[in-house]
């Protein structure tokens, strides 16, 4: 197993970590930490109660006191004595802010050496325990700051270990990684519904107070004066980020709520690095939940970090097929457009170069420039070219990414174009939806791969709060079903008819209009089927009346 670590540790280029703990520094959990290293833990006073032991005591105190000479000097000579004090304090020791300055102590002297995780493997093995039971157990105290920094010491441990963290370790720290990301996911979506709500409201109360021809002319005539000014400042959105209800804001809020998010970040940014823990990390749905705060406004160094970790996913073959069944790819795209920070913009361009480079099967990189053509990376390419950039990976990504997204839409016909657009989720009113062509050609093709675009258009009008893409949806169900003969039958099952008419009570007029005529497609279609059934039903009766000659029959029906 070593051999084939190695070489994945070689793909990918080194991590720095004095680059990343300066970046880190603004954290909470770095700031809580220089804090707290600057107290003094009074350790005769535990050894007076009896709450440490004599030999514990005699560790730790000089140790605490020691430059980083002596400590080396220190741990040397007693290694067995330092893994049996520290796990002694943390097994012993209740006090908060005492256990606080232990798992400093800890971290610090893994950061001065890596080899020094060892010394905690050795003693647990001597001892016949598990290295990672005292640790794992800290991740559950209600204090943040603990439970945060014993996650950074335990992604130390797994990362610089010579052995590997194992399968049931792994799976629950790993679940609590992402338990941490997925609170923080879901904090964030329910900030922008808020803002949503906000925003529609006062929406709502300004369209009620200058709705009216009047009220509009009275503000026209009061734009002179200070009071119109503030009436149309405020319209405008320039009024204060409590007032304006801003995602950002909210964002911002519900981060310094989950203050140790960049922690998260920075032990999966390690974890991930080690293909064993990639695999485990998206058995528990990380990927997932990865997108889901990706998919919120977070800032720039939570994106940094977040996609750092799916850029590293990338490496393996088998992840980088699989990433964009996630809809990494429209996600990644938006933060693209909107990035200002030179590494965010890196690093997604390397995660859609892996996404086409390292998958195996060429039809999966093909599909995977096609959602990027769907979300229209090629446009934000041409953005980019225009900039200077010393970063010589960038240019080089961009040069990459461009000739691969030309060249797949030479060779893009109008139904890879549809599946593409419809497999992003993001649905337009591009030329193909509108051709009576296309769809005579094509409807029956949707019922390819057990009714893959089916199922994602039916999908999408349950789920989208997208009013464009709920009219689109609406109308490609109805061209469908307009098409294709057995159409009718088939939206039935999926349960796609139901949404569609739920949907005619929908707040937006185009998705209510859409829906509508989605509806009569679907009605009239019954109404010919029931048609031919009553002229069959006539049929036979009047062949039931008449005499079985064929020529009577024949001259009957003439």
């Amino acid at each position: 197993m070593a051999a084939p670590r190695q070489s994945i540790q070689e793909m990918i280029p080194s991590l720095p970590e004095e680059n990343i703990d300066m970046l880190a520094a603004t954290s909470r959990l770095q700031q809580q930490a220089t804090e707290i290293r600057a107290q003094h833990i009074n350790w005769q006073s535990y050894m007076q109660s009896q709450m440490i032991s004599v030999e514990d005591f005699e560790f730790i105190k000089p140790l605490d006191a020691a430059d980083a000479v002596t400590r080396e000097a220190i741990l040397k000579e007693n290694r067995t004595q330092c893994a049996k004090t520290f796990l002694n304090l943390l097994g012993h020791v209740s006090k908060d802010q005492t256990i606080q300055y232990i798992l400093i102590m800890i971290d610090d002297l893994l950061q001065e050496d890596r080899s020094r995780v060892e010394i905690f493997r050795e003693y647990s093995q001597k001892k016949r325990e598990s290295v990672w039971g005292p640790f794992l157990n800290l991740l559950n105290r209600p204090d943040g700051f603990i439970t945060n920094m014993t996650a950074r010491i335990i992604a130390k441990m797994a990362c610089w270990s010579k052995e590997l963290m194992e399968k049931s370790d792994l799976h629950f720290y790993l679940t609590w990684l992402k338990d941490q990301l997925k609170q923080q996911g879901t904090e964030l979506a329910k900030a922008e519904l808020e803002c949503k709500k906000t925003s529609s409201v006062a929406k709502g109360e300004l369209e009620r107070k200058h709705g009216s021809s009047a009220a509009k002319g009275e503000v026209e005539r009061k734009q002179g004066s200070s009071e119109a000014k503030a009436d149309l400042e405020k319209q405008k959105g320039s009024s204060t980020p409590e007032e304006s209800g801003s995602p950002t804001v909210y964002s911002e809020k519900y981060l310094l709520n989950n203050e140790y998010v960049q922690s998260v970040g920075r032990c999966l940014q390690m974890m991930l690095r080690i293909d064993v823990y990639r695999l485990a990390f998206v058995a528990v749905d990380g990927i997932s939940t990865i997108i889901s705060v990706l998919r919120c406004r977070v800032n720039f160094q939570v994106q940094y970090q977040l996609v750092f970790c799916l850029w590293v996913l990338t490496f393996n073959p088998l992840l980088a097929e699989k990433m964009n069944k996630f809809n990494v790819i429209p996600i990644l795209a938006d933060i693209l457009s909107d990035s200002v920070k030179e590494k965010v913009t890196r690093i997604i361009l390397a995660v859609f170069r892996n996404m086409i480079e390292k998958p195996t099967d060429s039809q999966t990189s093909k599909d995977h420039c096609m959602a990027m053509v769907s979300s229209k990376v090629l446009k934000q390419l041409s953005i980019l070219e225009q900039r200077k950039f010393d970063d010589e990976d960038i240019v080089a990504d961009i040069e990459f990414l461009n000739e691969r997204l030309q060249a797949s839409v030479q060779d893009l016909s109008s139904f890879d174009e549809y599946a593409t657009e419809v497999k992003s989720g993001r649905l337009e009113w591009s030329p193909v939806h509108r051709s009576a062509q296309f769809w005579r050609e094509n409807a029956g093709r949707l019922n390819e791969k057990n009714y893959e675009l089916l199922r994602i258009l039916t999908h999408l009008l349950q789920n989208s709060h997208e009013a464009l893409v709920l009219a689109v949806a609406a109308f490609d169900i109805g061209e469908y079903v307009r098409h294709y003969p057995r159409g009718k039958h088939v939206i039935e099952q999926l349960g796609g008819k139901q949404t569609v008419m739920q949907l005619l009570a929908h707040d937006d007029p185009n998705v209510r209009y859409e829906a509508l005529l989605a509806v009569q497609k679907l009605m009239v279609h019954n109404w010919e089927y029931l048609g031919r059934q009553l002229e069959k039903e006539q049929d036979n009766k009047t062949q039931g009346n008449k005499p079985a000659s064929g020529g009577n029959a024949v001259a009957a029906k003439a």
